[in-house]
């Protein structure tokens, strides 16, 4: 965990992993990665999502993805700019952003993302590509990110979830060998 935050931000960002836990403890009872969030805007929640990947059919209804639909929602309700709003909004999440949606924080302006464990086979944030901070022009803004928040219960459910059979996993396509036949 990061030495050099205050203490009044460390217990802050300890208490706004709560709700991404909670999200992904319902993802996971829903069948889905275990993965969920929450984004702060001004200090005031404005969206919170979970994996339904799932549930939709949908293989970009990441958690993040959820609660970018729902700021914009908002956005459009309350007659703000998403651009204001995302440039002053913060993304707390259980498991370090994949790649998509790094990408898709970046274009959206997002300065920060504070996450639980790393996503060390879609990771986004430097595990496998660095979208976070990467000199990639016309991309979006380059966002600060802070690992290692509520990290081992997020590995848990990860663990949790892929030690049981994924019921909408495409069926595999390896075939048993059979012996040698003659």
């Amino acid at each position: 965990m990061p030495v050099d935050l205050k203490e009044s931000e460390n217990s802050e960002m300890q208490r706004d992993m709560l709700v991404p836990c909670e999200e992904a403890k319902e993802a996971l009872e829903n069948g889905e990665v275990p993965v969920g969030c929450l984004m702060v805007y001004n200090n005031e929640v404005l969206a919170k999502g979970r994996n339904e990947v799932n549930q939709t059919k949908n293989a970009t209804r990441h958690a993040e993805m959820v609660a970018i639909d729902q700021v914009l929602e908002w956005c459009h309700h309350c007659g703000r700019t998403p651009t204001e709003v995302f440039e002053h909004t913060v993304l707390y999440v259980t498991v370090e952003p994949c790649i998509m949606c790094a990408a898709a924080l970046r274009l959206m302006k997002i300065p920060l993302v504070v996450y639980g464990c790393q996503n060390e086979r879609f990771g986004g944030c430097g595990s496998v590509l660095d979208i976070a901070s990467a000199d990639l022009p016309n991309t979006g803004t380059p966002f600060k990110c802070i690992p290692g928040y509520r990290a081992e219960e997020a590995v848990e459910m990860l663990k949790t979830f892929y030690k049981q059979e994924n019921p909408n996993a495409p069926k595999s396509k390896v075939r048993k060998k059979e012996g040698h036949k003659c």
